[in-house]
């Protein structure tokens, strides 16, 4: 079963600094940036990712998108993003699965605490989300030097002297 990663999207953007030059300049640039670095996240980590968004600030929406399975969700009219946010961690707490939420708000990381999720800094998400980054890099750069992404690359030694072995009989 996957835990669950549930993010403060506006709060990470204004806590990451590409994120927040972004939104100075154009908010649906820094939304959009932020989808895509979670995408590549949630795919990395395995993690089910639910993106929170305050519809307040998204004229006419209002309701959960699916991005590349990442969980794009905005609240309802009058529903901020922090009561979402704590309704996803009613929801999701009790079913053998973590839960993190990822906000620099002091007051909304001690409400999820309280019923059963894992706080997790904007910081510490940026530096995780770095570190996979890098991970990434460094298995693609691996396989690469063994010849690339083919079925041979992937085979050890020993699966490939034994298919050898047949070819030869």
């Amino acid at each position: 079963m996957k835990d669950y990663l549930i993010v403060d999207g506006y709060n990470i953007i204004g806590a990451w600094p590409e994120l927040a030059r972004l939104r100075d300049i154009r908010l649906e640039d820094a939304r959009d940036r932020l989808i895509d670095i979670l995408s590549d996240y949630q795919a990395f980590s395995g993690l089910n990712v639910y993106l929170v968004f305050d519809a307040h600030q998204v004229p006419g929406t209002g309701g959960k998108y699916e991005q590349s399975r990442l969980q794009v969700v905005y609240t309802k009219e009058k529903e901020t993003a922090d009561e979402l946010i704590e309704r996803l961690v009613s929801d999701f707490t009790g079913r053998r699965r973590q839960v993190y939420v990822a906000t620099s708000d002091m007051a909304e990381q001690h409400v999820v605490f309280g019923r059963g999720a894992l706080r997790l800094p904007a910081r510490e998400l940026l530096t995780k989300v770095k570190e996979s980054r890098k991970e990434v890099r460094k298995r693609l750069e691996e396989e690469s030097k063994r010849g690339g992404n083919t079925f041979d690359s992937r085979l050890s030694d020993e699966q490939r002297e034994k298919l050898e072995r047949w070819r030869r009989e």
